[in-house]
């Protein structure tokens, strides 16, 4: 399964996410991690020191090797600069498992508490006023669309916030889609608007509420989401502990946050991928990126007879 954590900024899908992670890794189950969030704070949030996290490999800066490794020998692709953020996979691409060794991963990932870990890169002083923020998600795109997950396998994206997704495809790349969500107007409406946005691409979209103090919190959120409230986290010494630098074992947290964990298991373990959906979403917005901006000869890419699929992956 691929899972999203997107909200407004500051409504702690960062913090959700870790959790969330945390629990599968817990729990035994392999998952591959990726910070797509600009504040790249995915690695201190599972136990990486400051330090630690700053020199993390990066995915942005690996985007020539990530390119190269993943067009392999396919004849549409001439070569790896000619690859943008949204190339499909075609015969003769390389596609990769989640935690099977390869250049990519040895050169972008680590283990961290049990996770396999890879971070999109800061926004450093550099890139001011030079490129956005998306030239470096763009990697995790491309390497999401050449990913093959089987069942079992878990791969958790912590989202840039708000609607920030919508810039590419990238929001169609997912299983499930957690939108963590505060019980506030403006959190609200970054719901709505994902949601309709959303709507015609057959994204699942569930809300978590967050930082739910009262019952009242939790019947604005009701009123305001409807059926696409599935549970909620209230205040949390166990988080609140974790942010002063003392992690401890996921197993400790709140039994109420706990069952919301196992809610959210639950739910993504319920879906089934369409694969042919998957690749034709690849598809069609590699398309619109190729007319819009990056040159409409970059449609020879796509290969109308490949659908990816588990039985492909080597």
């Amino acid at each position: 399964m691929k899972i999203a954590f997107v909200g407004k900024g500051g409504s702690g899908k960062t913090t959700l996410s870790s959790l969330f992670v945390a629990y599968l890794a817990d729990a035994g189950r392999p998952v591959l991690a990726i910070d797509a969030d600009i504040n790249q704070h995915l690695a201190v949030a599972l136990g990486a020191t400051e330090e630690e996290a700053l020199a993390w490999p990066t995915l942005g800066d690996n985007m020539a090797l990530i390119k190269d490794y993943l067009r392999g020998d396919n004849p549409r692709i001439p070569d790896a600069a000619s690859m943008i953020k949204t190339t499909p996979p075609g015969r003769g691409s390389r596609l990769v498992r989640p935690f099977e060794d390869s250049p990519v991963f040895d050169a972008c990932f680590r283990q961290l508490g049990g996770v396999r870990l890879g971070v999109t890169g800061q926004f450093d002083e550099d890139d001011l006023g030079v490129k956005c923020y998306h030239s470096k998600v763009g990697a995790a795109e491309l390497l999401l669309n050449h990913l093959v997950d089987v069942e079992g396998e878990y791969v958790v994206m912590d989202m840039t916030a708000g609607a920030d997704a919508f810039a590419s495809g990238l929001f169609t790349r997912f299983d499930v889609t957690f939108l963590v969500c505060e019980p506030t107007v403006r959190s609200v409406g970054v719901y709505r608007q994902y949601a309709d946005y959303a709507r015609d691409y057959g994204v699942r979209l569930v809300v978590v509420g967050n930082k739910v103090t009262d019952a009242d919190d939790i019947e604005f959120l009701q009123d305001q989401v409807g059926s696409a409230l599935l549970g909620w986290l209230s205040a949390s010494g166990h988080v609140r502990a974790a942010e002063r630098g003392s992690a401890r074992p996921i197993t400790e947290l709140e039994p109420r946050n706990l069952s919301t964990l196992r809610s959210m298991h639950a739910t993504v373990d319920a879906e089934q991928r369409d694969w042919a959906r998957y690749q034709r979403q690849a598809v069609e917005f590699h398309l619109r990126n190729a007319n819009a901006w990056a040159g409409a000869d970059l449609a020879a890419q796509v290969d109308p007879e490949f659908v990816v699929s588990p039985g492909l992956a080597v």
